[in-house]
């Protein structure tokens, strides 16, 4: 009789401690606790979209959350991990989530912000921006010194709907000095630039960061493995500098 409630209550006592380990496993794999963030850009309230960085990332490449574009209320809603962030509003005339914010366009200041259990609700301001050293064409003084030419897709059909980016270094790794408007149904663009110079051109059709698997991205070369650069004299309009576009994989 001894012996089977001494079996019995070591039966019990490894049930206990199974069931143990299994909430502990249970627990150690779950996901990370989202914090909901709320608030109001209060100028402009509508079509504003927040961008959440986390400390260290590029402030000017893709954000770590980009919350829906504000309604009529400027309110927006969205959740996520507590931690140390930086935050800010940007509102493009156009409408567009993404691209470079130029003269006209609406954008806060940079905003450090901890989400945690006392943070849910923030209130910013985001006011006209009045300059941008990188500047779309339609903002150059319309001249007599640019670029033009046509971007074409990998099977060297005309594209429509692509950017051209201007740099000013081989390296390419800065962000662009200008960049197009969007490339017409028949693949040609035409840049104003405000002097002459040496330049670098890539084309591509999304903004910010590096090209991404899915992109169109192409850069100007001669069959170089650099990029070839595109010498602009002072009242030219250099023609025919054509870029060939492919999916980044």
């Amino acid at each position: 009789m001894t012996r089977i409630t001494n079996f019995i209550v070591l039966f019990l006592v490894l049930v206990v401690l199974c069931m143990g380990c299994q909430e502990k496993s249970s627990s150690s794999g779950s996901t990370t606790e989202l914090k909901r963030l709320q608030g109001q850009i209060v100028a402009p309230l509508e079509g504003t979209y927040l961008y959440v960085y986390k400390k260290g990332m590029d402030l000017y490449g893709p954000a770590f959350a980009v919350s829906r574009a504000t309604g009529s209320d400027g309110t927006f809603d969205l959740s996520l991990p507590e931690g140390e962030y930086v935050v800010v509003a940007r509102k493009r005339k156009q409408g567009e989530a993404t691209g470079p914010v130029v003269a006209g366009d609406n954008r806060s200041e940079f905003i450090t912000l901890v989400v945690d259990q006392d943070r849910d609700e923030i209130s910013i301001v985001a006011p006209v921006k009045v300059g941008d050293t990188r500047r779309l064409s339609e903002q150059a003084d319309v001249g007599q010194t640019g670029i033009s030419g046509t971007i074409y897709d990998s099977d060297g059909n005309p594209l429509e709907g692509t950017r051209v980016h201007v740099y000013d270094h081989v390296q390419m790794s800065e962000r662009p000095k200008y960049v197009s408007e969007k490339t017409t149904p028949d693949g040609s663009y035409l840049i104003y630039l405000p002097k002459g110079g040496t330049y670098y051109l890539a084309a591509r059709d999304k903004f910010g960061g590096p090209p991404k698997l899915g992109d169109l991205y192409g850069r100007y070369d001669q069959g170089t493995i650099e990029p070839s650069a595109v010498i602009v004299k002072k009242g030219e309009i250099l023609e025919n500098v054509n870029i060939t576009v492919t999916k980044v994989w």
